[in-house]
């Protein structure tokens, strides 16, 4: 697949993922307004909670309890979007909305079971080799997942996603320095953090004189680097600025490297959020992913994590976690995703905090349709 030279230098910026703009180019459904495309998905699961109690480590609400032991409707996303062309003075927009349970889940939330994901203008400015801005509610510039289930390697969520914002309101700028390094700066509404409790979702905080700040940079390796040619190096921090008491910071530092075998590709991700909620508290998490291509249509992704923290954090009581996740996908059919997963979580500290137990298993089916 092969994209632009302005695609190529947001993805290499992290300003879009590769997963979500080959969504858009798979898509099936576009219009004859301004080049704007239609696109999204339909998002279904069935949850079967091993053993008593409902206990898991939180980690987004696509894995809650109200999901266990049944069918759900995750999800449905409509997405309306015109990307930036290659024009100097180029201009575009995207808008996300999610209708269903998890809808619930997001900052953006409307009503009960809808909520606005995205929703931004795109500039271009011709600056140099083109400085890009988003200008209104669009994704955290941080984290190796994104909210959208079937455009990761796993159903659930990290550990580490649940430490992260999901979303911001404000304004980004995006510059492409050089073919191996962007940076991507910007500013926004205050907003709490994540582990677990996820307050900011009852909506942004404004009029209080605070700001969000954030910004990243990316970093990838070159040809002339032989074995490390396609590897990657991310790192970003998101001050939340939510008060002089309790300033949020958020801290993320990703990396993907290639493998001498062509089916195996592997990632790393780390996150640490201190002042969460109060001042001096601070939760950190750290995954390794992997994903073989076993055959043709068949994949097999896992992900290893351990997380801790100095109070109560992913809905348990535990501060010391141990979590495997392993999932078995299979492209049967065009434009579906279809999933089989098992999650286990151990309490490092044995303080029985998932119902009286150091242990939980949850296993999920997924089937979701891209459009």
């Amino acid at each position: 697949m092969t994209f632009n030279k302005w695609t190529n230098g947001l993805i290499a910026a992290g300003v879009v993922s590769l997963g979500s703009v080959a969504l858009a180019d798979e898509s099936p459904i576009s219009t004859l307004v301004s080049g704007t495309t239609i696109g999204g998905a339909v998002d279904t699961s069935a949850q079967l909670k091993a053993g008593s109690g409902d206990a898991m480590a939180y980690r987004f609400i696509n894995t809650a309890p109200d999901h266990y032991n049944g069918f759900n409707l995750d999800f449905f996303e409509l997405r309306i979007e015109k990307p930036l062309d290659e024009q100097q003075w180029s201009a575009g927009y995207k808008a996300e909305l999610w209708l269903g349970q998890d809808a619930n889940g997001l900052p953006g939330l409307l009503s009960n079971g809808v909520a606005l994901k995205q929703a931004y203008v795109a500039l271009r400015a011709p600056v140099g080799n083109g400085l890009d801005f988003k200008i209104g509610q669009f994704d955290t510039i941080i984290g190796y997942e994104v909210a959208s289930s079937y455009a990761n390697p796993n159903f659930s969520r990290s550990l580490g996603y649940a430490l992260e914002p999901i979303s911001h309101t404000g304004v980004t700028a995006s510059y492409q320095l050089t073919e191996w390094l962007g940076v991507t700066g910007g500013v926004a509404d205050s907003a709490y953090g994540g582990l677990g409790v996820r307050p900011h979702n009852a909506g942004e905080l404004k009029g209080n004189g605070t700001l969000t700040y954030l910004g990243s940079l990316t970093v990838k390796a070159p040809e002339s680097l032989g074995v490390l040619a396609g590897s990657s190096l991310y790192a970003g921090i998101i001050d939340g600025g939510l008060s002089p008491e309790t300033d949020t910071l958020n801290y993320y530092v990703g990396a993907s490297l290639p493998t001498p075998i062509k089916e195996l590709t592997v990632g790393v991700a780390w996150d640490y959020v201190t002042n969460y909620g109060a001042r001096g508290n601070w939760g950190q998490s750290i995954a390794g992913y992997a994903s073989y291509q076993l055959t043709e249509k068949m994949k097999l992704n896992g992900r290893v994590e351990y997380g801790n923290s100095n109070y109560e954090a992913w809905g348990v009581t535990a501060d010391r976690l141990f979590a495997v996740t392993t999932t078995l996908e299979y492209a049967l059919w065009a434009n579906v995703v279809s999933r089989l997963e098992a999650i286990w979580d151990h309490d490092l500290r044995s303080d029985d905090s998932f119902n009286g137990k150091n242990n939980a298993v949850l296993f999920v089916a997924e089937v979701a349709y891209k459009f």
